[in-house]
């Protein structure tokens, strides 16, 4: 910030303490929320301590206030602009010829940069903590789901050949992958591409291994010969245990520098890879929306407090975040569904978001 002026650093600072008071206020409420949730679903189920389920609940929270982060930037940045033109210090600069445009643009420059290293630095966190949360949760509610599925399906494949694993019951534990009750087909492209069954392996577990799968308990299948029976085996695998844990988990789960590996496994082993391809496109755009959040707050707060209306404008701008974020989750939910491309799934509310803010501002400084 050295290049920047005494005016826009002083605003720069109010703003990101009102960010941050905001974060600390939803992150406290995440908190409680989730906790009171999880208090719900394991406490009843698993003998658990209120400890474990607070654990489980820092292991969640980071991912969740991730989805909050736009709010925090739009209620931070409404309550600072507020209280600047409350406190007629909006109006003295104004009145000295400064532009609205001169102290905005630092803080939406500064709001991007923030969703820069959120994406980049903070996601990765998130998603290793998040998918240590589905794994807690699993292993303190085994046995306490009564008759719910807990099958477990996975694919790999490469140029010649694809597996279909089938598993009971699996083990994330230490970082490892160990799955139960395990069966796989293996199939083999023909000279057209086109995958042609050769045998399946019947197996008590599965341990991924690096470059293969070790198998115990082996029953060996071939079509029109007789079941071979062995101790262990191994079997070649494309996957590693992340990217294992990975197909196991939600896409909100993978860390973002790992999705573009996660789509193309999964596109090689013929799955869908649109999950993974919308949460790329969202995060990338995330940068975006936290700067028209920016935008928006300062659009919504500039109006002279003598004239009255203010905190309806505000009160306006926090409802526009809540359609907003509604919209978000809107055209994501129209996306996996593919009625929207993900691009535009992904893209079109960081955009509408500053186009609104962009034109509501250029009616209110420019008239």
């Amino acid at each position: 910030m050295t290049g920047l002026g005494r005016i826009e650093r002083y605003v720069i600072g109010y703003v990101l303490l009102g960010v941050l008071t905001w974060f600390s206020v939803i992150t406290a409420v995440v908190v409680l929320i989730q906790f009171v949730e999880l208090t719900g679903q394991v406490g009843t189920r698993a003998d658990v301590g209120a400890d474990s389920i607070l654990g489980l609940t820092l292991l969640r929270v980071p991912s969740l206030i991730q989805i909050l982060l736009p709010f925090c930037f739009l209620f931070g940045g409404i309550s600072a602009f507020v209280g600047l033109n409350r406190r007629s210090e909006l109006v003295a600069m104004r009145a000295a010829g400064i532009s609205a445009w001169r102290f905005i643009l630092p803080s939406a420059v500064a709001a991007f940069v923030l969703g820069v290293i959120a994406v980049a630095g903070i996601n990765p966190l998130a998603a290793s903590l998040n998918a240590r949360f589905e794994a807690e949760r699993a292993r303190m509610m085994e046995g306490y789901l009564g008759d719910q599925p807990q099958d477990i399906w996975l694919r790999q494949g490469d140029d010649t050949s694809q597996i279909v694993i089938h598993a009971k019951a699996r083990d994330m534990r230490g970082g490892a992958v160990t799955l139960r009750g395990v069966s796989l087909f293996i199939y083999e492209k023909n000279e057209r591409g086109t995958p042609v069954f050769r045998r399946r392996l019947e197996a008590g577990e599965a341990t991924l291994m690096p470059g293969f799968w070790r198998l115990k308990d082996v029953r060996e299948a071939t079509a029109g010969d007789s079941s071979i029976r062995s101790d262990s085996l191994s079997i070649r695998s494309t996957l590693d245990s992340e990217a294992a844990m990975e197909r196991l988990a939600s896409p909100e789960a993978v860390a973002f520098w790992r999705l573009p590996k996660a789509i193309e496994l999964t596109e090689q082993a013929g799955f869908s890879a649109a999950g993974y391809r919308l949460r790329l496109h969202q995060l990338l755009a995330t940068p975006l929306l936290f700067a028209a959040m920016s935008i928006l707050a300062a659009a919504f707060s500039l109006r002279l407090a003598r004239l009255g209306g203010l905190a309806g404008l505000a009160g306006a701008g926090v409802a526009l975040g809540f359609v907003m974020f509604f919209f978000n989750q809107f055209a994501g939910a129209l996306a996996k569904a593919d009625i929207l491309p993900l691009f535009a799934a992904a893209w079109t509310p960081a955009v509408v978001a500053l186009l609104a803010g962009v034109t509501l501002l250029c009616y209110t400084e420019d008239g």
